[in-house]
């Protein structure tokens, strides 16, 4: 079975369609950019993926596992998310809850991961500062580990560079790719497609009058 399959999903407010019969799927490994025009429901296919909005119809299948092992999700920040006052440690670590279950406390496991996290992030150095206190782009590497946390075998962003600079968008596309390469799924919402397309192995276009899931390439861009 594929690593995500939709099925003739249509979803929609209020009775009102946003995206109408859409079928894909994905498998280990690929690396797919949703892109589109603003209102085609981009935003809203992640959330449904998540489980955070039902279908009006079709269905959302996973692979054996994946919500087992976790599924990882950078949404767009708000501003009240930038203000928020926690440290760094705390922030990546949150991103193991979903799968402690009953645990009431973090492990040896967890702890370890986070660590590997903020390395492959080079974000060790901040463990200890306030988040609110932080860049755009460090605030960004926070919440990618977070999120990565969380990912066993699919992980999902939503514009992971929008307001970045160019080098702080490449850093991040080269995180990205780095777990891509190992394995992982990668589902991203983007308007960075000039600087996404090369990690891209497919490319999901949503569009109000049409929409088309195309592969472009392996992904292999030569400093991913």
């Amino acid at each position: 079975m594929s690593l995500l399959e939709v099925d003739r999903l249509t979803l929609g407010y209020e009775g009102q369609t946003v995206i109408k019969a859409l079928s894909f799927s994905m498998e280990k490994g690929d690396y797919v950019l949703i892109v589109g025009e603003n209102g085609s429901g981009k935003s809203t296919l992640t959330r449904a993926i998540l489980g955070l909005k039902p279908p009006m119809s079709g269905a959302i299948r996973f692979g054996e596992g994946v919500k087992e092992s976790g599924v990882g999700y950078l949404p767009q920040q708000t501003v009240i998310q930038r203000d928020f006052p926690a440290s760094v440690w705390e922030i990546v670590l949150s991103g193991c809850l979903g799968r402690m279950k009953r645990k009431p406390f973090y492990g040896k496991a967890e702890k370890e991961k986070a660590e590997e996290n903020l390395a492959l992030l080079g974000i060790e150095d901040l463990r200890k500062s306030c988040y609110r206190n932080l860049s755009g782009g460090q605030q960004q590497r926070v919440l990618l580990a977070r999120a990565l946390m969380a990912a066993g075998e699919l992980l999902l962003l939503d514009e992971p560079v929008a307001g970045l600079d160019p080098r702080a968008s490449e850093e991040m596309y080269r995180v990205i790719k780095a777990r891509n390469r190992e394995g992982l799924g990668v589902l991203m919402v983007t308007h960075d497609v000039s600087g996404a397309l090369p990690y891209a192995t497919h490319v999901l276009t949503i569009g109000h009058d049409k929409t088309t899931f195309e592969k472009v390439g392996e992904g292999d861009k030569d400093n991913a």
